[in-house]
C-alpha cells in the first residue's frame, strides 16, 4: 500500500494521532514518514484517509 497526502492538508494532526508510525507534521502540512505502508499499519492508514476532513490522504 502506498500512501500520499495532497496540498489539501490543513495540517489539523488527526493523521498523525491515528497512525504516527506512517504520518508526520511537516512545516506547512502532513507527510507520509514510510513508502510503502508496512501491512501492520494498512488499516491505520485507512482509518486516518477516512477521518481526514479535506481528504487529502490517497490511498492506493
Amino acid at each position: 500500500m502506498k500512501a500520499n497526502v495532497t496540498d489539501e492538508c490543513i495540517a489539523c494532526d488527526r493523521c498523525v494521532e491515528i497512525c504516527p508510525v506512517v504520518f508526520e507534521m511537516g512545516d506547512e502540512f502532513a507527510e507520509v514518514k514510510i513508502d510503502p505502508v508496512p501491512a501492520e499499519y494498512e488499516d491505520d492508514v485507512r482509518e486516518a484517509a477516512g477521518q481526514c476532513p479535506t481528504d487529502a490522504i490517497i490511498v492506493e
